[in-house]
């Protein structure tokens, strides 16, 4: 696309826009000073008003919800964030690339580089050709790559947390790259908007389980970012559970230390790696990192604790998922691609209590 003026807003369009990633991408885009939400599509809503699908915008977006036409799109618009589910969004992508907007894609489609390790979790991939052409969008890793980037995966919502919770430990060399595990909850708005029985409210209001133990795709991105810091092929055992409540993920990571570590030396690591981040915020040592402290903010809170008699760090990361872990760290990853300000848009302290 033609690089717009800094005093011009960016045209944006929303595919998939009426689930939870959607809706959440609307109310970030709406109060941003830099962007005009020009179309937003959803197959299965065209037709109906915005505020019926989306009644947190009523009295603030009056459009449709519109059917999603690649040309139609381009007309429109400058940069299109897809909120499409895995595998539905990679043809949309590609169409869309090929008519020369920017895109951000927050589906899990483009976010690998190996195109094996792909087809193991995921399946075929269905736009080949594009595969490993994408930017991941974890900003505060990839921020240099991102600047240039027409193509933007972000980063899945568990990967965000344990990942920032784990990089600047790597980084600096204070754990072992093998052992580590990553014990994560998350509420069950990150299931989706599609009502199922594991996230209706009678049979996950007053249970806590685990699910997808040892199996869950997002291992694949942990794996990927986690072997590039730590310069080395790495295996994560990660074990997701579902809370019973609506937003907010706890990452608790558990990795061997190299040597005396100490929680002082895991922090200073992680203000180091994230010094300037409008969204990563390093707690004092000690510090019990809580979802509620960042619940509707694009900010991650990461906090470390050394268990001295164990020779383990436990290294912690809250997150918003339907904000940092996703529609949030899409907006991040948008102004840097564009030039502006990275928190632009995105400095609302978080809802408390």
């Amino acid at each position: 696309m033609e690089e717009k003026k800094l005093d011009q807003p960016i045209r944006v369009a929303v595919i998939g826009g009426s689930g939870y990633t959607g809706a959440e991408l609307m109310r970030l885009l709406l109060g941003h000073p830099r962007v005009q939400v020009t179309l937003v599509t959803g197959q299965s809503k065209a037709g109906q008003p915005v505020a019926s699908v989306l009644p947190s915008l009523a009295g603030v977006y009056p459009g449709l919800i519109e059917g999603y036409d690649a040309d139609e799109t381009a007309r429109r618009a400058d940069v299109a964030f897809c909120a499409l589910p895995h595998g539905a969004s990679a043809g949309i992508v590609s169409e869309l690339r090929d008519r020369g907007l920017v895109v951000l894609d927050l589906s899990a489609d483009f976010r690998l580089s190996d195109p094996a390790i792909y087809k193991e979790w995921y399946g075929e991939h269905l736009a080949p050709a594009r595969f490993g052409t994408a930017a991941y969008a974890l900003v505060e890793l990839h921020r240099e790559a991102l600047r240039t980037a027409d193509l933007i995966a972000v980063p899945g919502c568990y990967p965000t947390a344990a990942n920032l919770a784990l990089a600047p430990l790597l980084k600096a060399g204070l754990v072992e790259p093998q052992g580590i595990i990553v014990d994560a909850k998350s509420g069950v708005s990150g299931a989706g908007r599609s009502p199922l029985p594991t996230t209706h409210l009678p049979e996950a209001a007053e249970g806590f389980r685990a699910y997808k133990a040892a199996a869950h795709r997002h291992t694949s991105e942990m794996e990927q970012e986690l072997s590039r810091v730590a310069g080395e092929t790495l295996r994560v055992t990660f074990v997701p559970h579902l809370l019973p409540m609506t937003r907010g993920i706890l990452a608790t990571c558990y990795a061997l230390t190299k040597g005396d570590v100490t929680a002082e030396a895991c922090t200073d690591a992680a203000r180091a790696l994230y010094e300037g981040s409008p969204s990563v915020v390093v707690r004092d040592a000690g510090t019990h990192p809580d979802t509620l402290w960042v619940r509707g903010s694009n900010r991650a809170h990461v906090g470390y604790v050394v268990d001295k008699r164990a020779g383990r760090v436990v290294a912690m990361c809250a997150i918003d998922n339907l904000v940092k872990g996703a529609s949030g760290q899409a907006v991040q990853a948008f102004n840097v691609r564009f030039g502006f300000d990275e928190g632009e848009g995105l400095r609302a302290p978080a809802m408390w209590p």
